[in-house]
């Protein structure tokens, strides 16, 4: 694999920055992740890390060096975070649990694979164009008749997240090819609650991306203006020419299939470990596997 890749997070007029993100990647296959803590319950940036942390984990321990089926392992990452999250809530005896969005892409064979709970986004752009986007678990992006009395204060309002007492939400998408100078972003919603899709799009082919993120995340805060969101960013060329900046490029092709590269680092939690254990790993993938016998079955 090749491909360029840069990150950036920056505060706005909050207390704390509650986002995280970050990305990792073997001889063959690439993780990018990014997880906004939620405001109105507690610990949202704990949230955030356990499930950056326990993508990452999985990865890591999956990715020998490819994964061998990317939605499967998506979904049970995902999940996983989840319980995750609600582990670490009980053990510090918490009334309400701390929540995140979550936003994960995966790169292997030449294609994409996404998932994504809640409205942190991911954008696929080819030649200034968006190809592709996530769509939020927000009732601002409901269009069914049922949603459509309610009243505008709730329409932004995240239907589901990592770390509710109920089961998250997600969906899937992939596998999408990739060709040169495909550019995906992942970001929090205070990047595109200031900037629409068309500008994000535009802005994001203009320049490399070490030089495209910076700009994007200005932007967003300068329209912000004092009350603005905290703005995170992690952007990714695919099969970057070689006049990129050799700092932000990756080439994977003469590396080890034992090594394992990684931004996300473990943060000091008392009460979670991102040492994710066989048993937990294969509970998370039994659960997914059950879920789509049920789909299957109400379907035949």
């Amino acid at each position: 694999m090749k491909f360029s890749v840069f990150q950036l997070s920056r505060r706005g007029g909050r207390e704390k920055n509650e986002d995280r993100m970050g990305y990792c990647y073997t001889r063959a296959s690439a993780l990018f992740v990014l997880a906004d803590g939620m405001g109105g319950h507690p610990r949202g940036e704990v949230a955030a890390q356990i499930a950056i942390q326990t993508v990452s984990a999985m990865f890591q321990h999956e990715a020998r060096p490819v994964l061998h089926d990317v939605p499967e392992f998506l979904s049970a990452a995902l999940l996983a975070a989840h319980h995750q999250i609600l582990s670490y809530a009980n053990h510090k005896g918490m009334l309400d649990t701390p929540r995140t969005t979550l936003v994960a892409a995966v790169t292997q064979g030449g294609c994409a694979h996404w998932i994504h709970c809640g409205d942190s986004r991911l954008y696929l752009v080819r030649g200034g164009e968006l190809l592709m986007r996530t769509r939020d678990h927000s009732y601002q992006e409901l269009r069914s008749a049922a949603m459509a009395g309610l009243g505008h204060a709730n329409r932004n309002v995240l239907f589901t997240c990592l770390g509710s007492p109920t089961k998250p939400l997600f969906d899937t998408a992939g596998p999408v090819p990739l060709q040169e100078g495909d550019r995906l972003l992942l970001c929090s919603d205070g990047l595109w609650s200031q900037l629409d899709d068309a500008a994000i799009a535009r802005q994001i082919t203009r320049q490399a991306v070490s030089h495209a993120v910076p700009d994007l995340v200005e932007d967003a805060l300068r329209r912000g203006g004092d009350a603005s969101d905290n703005v995170t960013v992690v952007a990714m060329e695919w099969e970057t020419p070689n006049t990129c900046e050799p700092a932000q490029a990756v080439t994977t092709d003469s590396i080890s299939d034992e090594v394992f590269a990684s931004t996300i680092q473990a943060g000091p939690l008392e009460g979670f470990t991102d040492d994710l254990d066989d048993a937990a790993i294969e509970r998370s993938i039994a659960e997914i596997n059950e879920a789509i016998r049920r789909t299957a079955a109400r379907k035949a």
